[in-house]
């Protein structure tokens, strides 16, 4: 779910956010709703996607007025005992607990948590989509979680409904955040175009100049968000997250 290196070339461009920003965006997402002050961090330090997150949100974190009070890790080695790890975070006064791993090592985590009856708001990234449907994984387990994701399918908004209609009676099943990514992305194309106003006269140099240029310069109304692009390619566009009630995914209004 995240962009790769290759919006290192110019001409390329990402709609969701790469792994860095999703630390950022998670940081400015938990202080700009006021979620919680007192953090904690639990993550893999053997594996590039969780230590990229880790380190861009410690690095936001006091932009936004957090206090990183407990930072554990694991690695692929020992990742099956968080009990330590969630004890000492527990005994520094956590309220919210940052969780930027995959939903398989984090249904452990949540799992362990419950056990020692430790419940403070747990938060995730787009590793953490799909462990509502982690085989065996109780549900229950994952109440009031929380992630960072640029679409929820509930959502009121009237974009939102009409594209979750189509999608329905199209393929027959609800769509998820990369439908929405996807969808967002044409979207961008198609807008370039007309804004580079691409004609068939134009040779395929003259297009791609243009489109990149292009690029730059429009604002989707999207259904993951508003979005801009600078030229390095990332997206910019509003932190939204989903909050697991009754065993699936809310969009969390204000």
């Amino acid at each position: 779910g995240s962009a790769p290196d290759c919006i290192a070339n110019p001409n390329t461009f990402a709609v969701c956010f790469s792994d860095p920003q999703q630390g950022e965006k998670s940081a400015e997402y938990i202080g700009m709703h006021k979620l919680a002050t007192k953090i904690g961090i639990l993550y893999d330090a053997s594996d590039v996607y969780s230590t990229g997150i880790y380190e861009s949100f410690i690095q936001e974190a006091p932009e936004q007025g957090l206090e990183i009070v407990a930072t554990e890790q694991f690695t692929a080695d020992n990742k099956t005992d968080f009990n330590i790890q969630l004890q000492n975070i527990r005994n520094a006064g956590a309220e919210l607990v940052f969780l930027p791993f995959y939903y398989t090592e984090a249904a452990l985590v949540l799992k362990q948590a419950k056990d020692m009856d430790y419940a403070p708001i747990f938060f995730g990234c787009d590793g953490m989509d799909g462990i509502l449907n982690l085989e065996g994984f109780d549900k229950s387990l994952a109440e009031g979680l929380m992630l960072l994701t640029p679409f929820a399918a509930d959502a009121t908004d009237e974009r939102t409904v009409n594209f979750v209609k189509a999608y329905q009676d199209r393929f027959n099943e609800t769509p998820i955040q990369f439908a929405a990514d996807m969808y967002d992305g044409m979207y961008a194309i198609k807008l370039a175009a007309e804004k580079a106003d691409i004609n068939p006269g134009m040779s395929v140099e003259e297009i791609g100049t243009a489109m990149e240029k292009a690029m730059t310069e429009i604002t989707v109304e999207g259904l993951t968000g508003t979005i801009t692009w600078s030229e390095d390619g990332a997206p910019s566009k509003e932190p939204k997250a989903v909050m697991v009630q009754d065993g699936s995914y809310k969009s969390v209004e204000d």
